[in-house]
């Protein structure tokens, strides 16, 4: 007979029957040592993953040695690390070094005439798009960034708000910005109003294509007259005729001999139906001395050589005066204001003795003060 005894057959001679219950026994357990592992309790469940790693593809249980790799979610890519991970005998992985970081898309294009709002551009990110006032959107509102690194979307187009032609007012016309095609404004598109004397223009001089598509509101031309121009003292009105005039017309002035003309030499009807400022005819002035120097027009010259004894308004002339502590002259400047011209006090005009026998001792011909 042969029995199965540590996993070989011997053969044996006839035994008692407690001996051979002994040999069966053996070789039962023999037989399940065979299908057994030497630890059935070291395995390794699905290797840890952290919550940007792919978790597709993982057994639910690994013998002690096992190697597997690891990757990144789509949208993600290994930035450091190991990708492979063992399976010790312990029952535990060995401990993960992959890291993994979100793909990035490029920056995003400028808008034109429009905006974009970016609070990041990595996977998964959202950016916005708007136009500004007076331009229409043509095309997506957002843009995503996908598993690939590229943008969902591609930017909108921002189309400028269009306008008809700007209507023109009665008695004006209106100058355009800018040269335009056929029949059709844009947004930001402007005009000037002006209105053909004697008319006035009543309302905004500018006018320009809204964000509506519509123009701003047309002014008004209006008709226009001032009275009469009015008489100018020392002065005449030249080459007009004493009637009511429209509006934009001028009148010139001119001044008397000596008189010089303060202002303006033309004066304008204005929209309001009034002259503009009225110029003035300023006098001439007298020098109020009758002996002495004075410097004059680059010379210097005796007062009774002022002929005549006059200078115009805004002319300047200058007297001598004396300094008693260094016996010395100095020059003091006067001017011609309308009719007056102020002598400065230092300015004592001599006697008719001093002036015809000691002239050489007057302010003017002594040395001059530096």
């Amino acid at each position: 007979m042969y029995v199965l005894t540590r996993c070989f057959m011997r053969k044996v001679s006839a035994v008692p029957h407690t001996e051979m219950l002994r040999n069966l026994l053996l070789l039962l357990l023999c037989q399940l040592s065979t299908y057994m592992p030497a630890d059935a309790g070291k395995v390794c469940g699905r290797p840890p993953l952290s919550d940007e790693m792919d978790p597709a593809g993982f057994q639910r249980v690994y013998e002690v040695g096992a190697e597997v790799f690891l990757s990144c979610k789509p949208g993600h890519t290994p930035s450091k690390g190991s990708r492979r991970v063992i399976c010790t005998a312990s029952g535990k992985w060995t401990n993960p070094t992959l890291k993994c970081e979100p793909k990035w898309c490029s920056v995003p294009e400028r808008l034109q005439h429009g905006d974009v709002e970016v609070t990041d551009i990595k996977f998964r990110s959202i950016i916005n798009y708007t136009c500004h006032d007076g331009y229409v959107q043509h095309g997506a509102n957002m843009s995503e960034c996908l598993a690939d690194g590229t943008w969902s979307e591609p930017p909108p187009f921002c189309e400028a708000v269009t306008c008809g032609l700007p209507e023109i007012p009665k008695h004006g016309k209106i100058i355009y910005s800018k040269p335009f095609q056929g029949n059709t404004t844009v947004f930001g598109d402007g005009v000037t109003y002006e209105c053909m004397p004697p008319f006035a223009l009543l309302g905004n001089v500018r006018g320009s294509c809204t964000a509506s598509g519509n123009w701003t509101e047309m002014p008004e031309c209006h008709l226009v007259t001032c009275p009469v121009p009015p008489r100018l003292d020392n002065g005449f009105i030249s080459f007009a005729i004493m009637k009511e005039h429209g509006y934009k017309e001028r009148v010139k002035y001119g001044c008397n001999i000596d008189y010089i003309l303060d202002g303006p030499t033309e004066i304008e009807c204005e929209k309001t139906g009034k002259w503009s400022s009225l110029p003035v005819c300023r006098a001439p002035c007298r020098i109020g001395i009758t002996r002495g120097r004075i410097f004059y027009d680059g010379r210097k010259i005796w007062i009774e050589d002022l002929k005549p004894n006059k200078i115009l308004h805004g002319e300047r002339l200058a007297v001598y005066c004396k300094n008693e502590e260094k016996n010395c002259g100095y020059p003091v400047p006067m001017q011609c204001v309308d009719g007056t011209a102020a002598i400065p006090e230092c300015f004592q005009e001599p006697s008719g003795i001093q002036y015809n026998l000691y002239s050489k001792k007057l302010p003017s011909e002594i040395k001059m003060c530096t």
